[in-house]
């Protein structure tokens, strides 16, 4: 997978937009960033997931999917390794992580 590509499928989630922080491309939902481009470098990309969907995805792909360092990784915080993802690899953990910024019910 490319940056290029891995914009693409961000962009394709519901109500996405591209925007940035840190230096870094995001991508958005509700105002709340769900994944982001570059982090750590060029060939990763990150994604706000649960802890849980983190070891899931790990579990099934290791070679792509890695918590990020320190506290951020253990709140679910991923990083993607580009090179070795594909589109059917890796759209259930964006849609995932889309999901998770979807505002809480009740509020």
């Amino acid at each position: 997978m490319t940056p290029a590509m891995f914009r693409k499928l961000a962009l394709s989630m519901p109500g996405a937009v591209e925007s940035s922080h840190q230096a870094h491309p995001d991508f958005r939902a509700n105002g709340k960033v769900f994944a982001s481009l570059g982090y750590p470098d060029g060939d990763h990309a990150s994604l706000k997931l649960t802890p849980a969907q983190q070891e899931a995805e790990m579990a099934e792909y290791p070679d792509i999917f890695r918590p990020a360092a320190g506290a951020w990784g253990q709140r679910g915080y991923t990083v993607v390794a580009l090179k070795p993802a594909t589109v059917i690899k890796l759209s259930r953990a964006m849609a995932a992580a889309r999901a998770n910024v979807e505002p809480k019910k009740g509020r």
